[in-house]
């Protein structure tokens, strides 16, 4: 297995051992912050969890509340494609500063929660080609070869953009097919809010909500459309992927790149592990629009934030990383359309660094002020610094 997208895999589930049952294994999630904690995902990797029990005998693993027996919905991912399961996710509820014991035990069958598709990702062949995902909160969109091939040879219709867009949806149930089919058939649109939200982001050159750029002098330089995509998994807990794109240059500077993109159920939020050569850093950014917004940073807490008049509501973007790996923040005005952006420069650790991109819509309900949303940020970096540790 690739070591890089092992270790994106266990990020959550650090400094954890096991304790055997009779039925199962006993392990403790704890919370040492004094604040509560849901919608967090724990990832178990089953082979540090039993290795001489995964044999042909057991087709599912399950989590359940070692006190009450209570199920909790889970998610099994097979990561290397071989048919096996590898890794466990599941999202406890745990109480500031304190700790809940689960078993994982093996089970024959999944449960009807274990089933349901509420992350979700696909590429979507027939418009154009996107790359598109989604959760109850969220959902965003990409761009592929053949829209990038339209703009250059001048065909209508075609988008030319590493940038990425936001699908406002106010509604927990998924959206995307949906909103693709009427669109196809022609029987309705989603620029339009029929009450599920719309597509009224304008992302064009921009960096949309996460894109990355290279500064070079005083200039930043990005990449053009994915040229490759993989689909890792969809299911209740998380939907996670893979894009490549063709090498590109920043005055000089020939750069690689590669972004697995995971988004977890309840999180406004996509996480990106972004695998660069050829520099030692890089910036992700969020668009600044017609620049009639307000912007914030926060170096210490690792966190930077964009909330502005959208349409007939508002609008809050943002993107959170360890603040170790911040170099600055950088507020690029220009009068070059599209391009006016607010960058974070992440130094790169093994050509490699993660970061969260995502937004909040005030017609959505959850978040109503700038306030609010700075205080997810503020929540969410918090808890990244600090994960949910599983302990024997």
């Amino acid at each position: 297995m690739n070591k890089k997208v092992k270790a994106y895999f266990l990020v959550f589930a650090s400094l954890f051992a096991i304790s055997c049952s009779n039925d199962g294994k006993i392990i403790t999630v704890k919370n040492e912050l004094d604040l509560d904690r849901k919608f967090e995902t724990v990832e178990i990797n089953l082979k540090d969890l039993a290795p001489d029990a995964l044999d042909e005998a057991y087709n599912y693993w399950g989590v359940r509340n070692a006190e009450d027996k209570s199920e909790l919905t889970s998610q099994l991912i097979d990561i290397d494609d071989d048919g096996k399961w590898d890794v466990l996710l599941f999202q406890p509820k745990i109480n500031a500063s304190s700790e809940i014991k689960f078993e994982i035990y093996p089970k024959k069958d999944k449960s009807p929660a274990d089933t349901a598709t509420v992350c979700y990702s696909r590429f979507v062949p027939e418009r154009t080609d996107d790359y598109a995902w989604e959760n109850n909160k969220v959902a965003f969109r990409t761009y592929g070869p053949v829209a990038q091939k339209m703009v250059e040879d001048s065909v209508p219709g075609g988008t030319l953009s590493s940038g990425i867009d936001a699908w406002l949806k106010r509604v927990e149930y998924p959206i995307i097919n949906k909103w693709y089919k009427k669109y196809v058939s022609g029987t309705g649109t989603y620029h339009e809010d029929t009450g599920e939200g719309l597509d009224n982001f304008h992302v064009g050159s921009s960096r949309g909500i996460g894109g990355i750029s290279k500064k070079v002098d005083t200039s930043y330089y990005f990449s053009k459309n994915f040229t490759s995509w993989k689909t890792i998994t969809n299911g209740p807990l998380r939907t996670s992927f893979e894009l490549t794109y063709e090498a590109w240059d920043a005055n000089g500077k020939t750069i690689s790149e590669k972004k697995i993109i995971s988004l977890d159920y309840g999180q406004n939020v996509s996480k990106i592990t972004l695998q660069v050569e050829g520099v030692n850093s890089i910036s992700p950014g969020i668009t600044l629009h017609e620049q009639k917004g307000n912007t914030n940073t926060n170096k210490k807490e690792g966190w930077m934030s964009y909330w502005e008049p959208h349409a007939d509501s508002e609008l809050g973007m943002g993107i959170v990383t360890a603040p170790e790996n911040i170099v600055n923040f950088d507020k690029y005005i220009t009068n070059k359309t599209d391009e006016s952006n607010l960058f974070a420069t992440l130094n790169l650790n093994n050509n490699e660094v993660t970061y969260y991109a995502g937004f909040g819509w005030k017609k959505a309900g959850e978040f109503t002020s700038q306030k609010e949303w700075e205080a997810y940020l503020s929540d969410f970096a918090k808890k990244l610094s600090s994960p949910l540790k599983v302990i024997q």
